[in-house]
């Protein structure tokens, strides 16, 4: 059996020419139908009596046009296309093709060349993924979206700074705002804890993927969960990440017009640093909800007030366990806190005990509800001894370790997984300063060769630590 392929034309003019070899239809009557000659319908009519209905499809399909370019040609142009113009468009390349060799193509026939020779994708191959709206949440409090938002929100007047954004999904009600240095977890759970007491616990935050809600590098050992993620578990409530910034799209077109209607008001006003702009925030939020938030289908509110064991104190802190030694010590974040001895710590050698650190900069060491005393001894600037020496050569020594270490200290940097503290006004944890490169062959003055043996006083004088033995 064979198959023609035939296109809506040619199938009427068989159904047409079928009917007239039939005698359903006159010569006349299919020429006008057709828009043909009589000479040109007896000729179809012998062709369909000869060949069939392959006989009416065109002689020019599959054939190349009478004005294509020779293969040739083309390949000239796709060679220069992808020596020169790869990531151009067909208009653009055009114009350089014809400016800088002497090439006139159409820009359809350029485009079409590129997309067959996989240079440039057409804009069905170029649309970006749809993403279908959802119906809102019927009520407020049900899920509330959070965002932060870095931006000069202050133009010219203040350095750059992140607006976190607290927006209902139900009302698009800004319920809070809260401006910080950066995105970081101390400053979500200032801000969070501000939110709760004002409005409530909500049902469940919505937020992207930031490292603030969501651990990338979860293992088996333990339960994934960032210190904001289990704040809010302790408050049973959720926090859910969206999978890309359009299932966000609330929170994220917030922002766009709170960059365009919140920096002019404050520009209005004068306002210049985060102190200024929070104290600002609240009057602005009513403007804006008058403006922008709708009612909610459903009239209920489903934020839930705070229970009597709900302390945000205690629950709002970064918090990790740590073994207490022997001597009554304990590391965290390369600072070694010595614990009070007292009936209560004098138990705890070998236990484990939290470290928990606010918000405000301050830290506690706390087993079972209670806060422990403690003192410090930061090992930031402790200074590493060089190797033993002789007791002759121990000033030169010294002399060279205070050297090195006021060049870079022994420790360099806290801890990589500690918390961002831009946020925290007063904290315990002060980084150092970045060293400078050090050139150890210039420390200490020149190299002594083999020679005799020098005296205490010219290898002081010479500031070095190395000296030859006499053979």
């Amino acid at each position: 059996m064979t198959v023609v392929a035939m296109s809506h034309g040619e199938l009427s003019r068989f159904d047409t020419l079928s009917r007239v070899d039939r005698g359903e239809l006159r010569v006349e009557d299919a020429a006008t139908l057709l828009g043909l000659k009589r000479r040109q319908i007896f000729r179809l009519l012998e062709r369909l009596r000869t060949d069939g209905a392959s006989g009416l499809v065109s002689r020019k399909r599959g054939r190349p046009g009478n004005r294509r370019h020779s293969d040739a040609f083309r390949e000239r142009i796709l060679s220069i296309v992808r020596e020169h113009y790869v990531d151009f468009g067909p208009t653009l390349a055009r114009e350089y093709l014809a400016e800088r060799h002497d090439i006139v193509v159409g820009c359809e026939t350029l485009r079409q060349m590129m997309i067959e020779a996989g240079i440039w994708k057409d804009r069905a191959a170029r649309r970006s993924r749809p993403y279908q709206p959802r119906h809102r949440r019927e009520c407020r409090g049900e899920l509330v979206q959070i965002d932060g938002s870095e931006h000069a929100w202050f133009e010219t007047r203040g350095p750059k700074c992140t607006l976190l954004v607290y927006i209902d999904d139900a009302t698009s009600e800004l319920l809070h705002l809260k401006m910080v240095e950066s995105e970081s977890t101390f400053s979500y759970m200032e801000a969070t804890r501000e939110y709760i007491e004002q409005h409530g616990k909500p049902v469940a935050f919505y937020s992207d993927k930031h490292t603030v809600f969501r651990n990338p590098k979860a293992t088996a050992k333990g339960d994934g969960m960032t210190h904001f993620g289990r704040a809010l578990d302790t408050l049973n409530i959720e926090i859910i990440c969206a999978n890309s910034p359009q299932a966000k799209g609330r929170v994220e077109r917030a922002n766009g017009t709170l960059q365009d209607r919140l920096i002019k008001a404050m520009r209005l006003e004068g306002i210049s640093s985060i102190e200024e702009a929070n104290v600002f925030l609240p009057s602005y939020m009513i403007g804006h909800n008058a403006r922008f938030a709708r009612p909610a289908a459903d009239s209920r509110d489903l934020h839930r007030p705070l229970t009597l064991r709900d302390d945000l104190h205690s629950v709002m802190v970064w918090r990790e366990q740590r073994t207490v030694t022997a001597a009554l010590t304990l590391h965290y974040n390369k600072v070694l806190f010595l614990l009070e001895p007292n009936p209560i710590s004098n138990e705890l050698a070998r236990k484990r005990v939290d470290v928990c650190e606010y918000p405000d900069g301050t830290v506690e060491i706390r087993h079972e509800g209670r806060s422990l005393p403690y003192s410090l001894f930061d090992k930031m600037p402790r200074i590493n001894q060089p190797a033993i020496v002789d007791n002759k050569h121990l000033d030169a020594a010294l002399a060279l370790a205070k050297e090195i270490q006021a060049i870079a200290p022994h420790h360099r940097q806290r801890n990589n997984y500690a918390p961002a503290r831009r946020d925290q006004s007063e904290h315990l944890f002060p980084e150092p300063e970045a060293p400078a490169k050090i050139d150890g062959r210039r420390l200490g003055g020149a190299k002594l060769k083999r020679r005799p043996r020098l005296s205490q006083a010219e290898l002081r004088a010479r500031g070095t630590l190395e000296f030859v033995k006499a053979r």
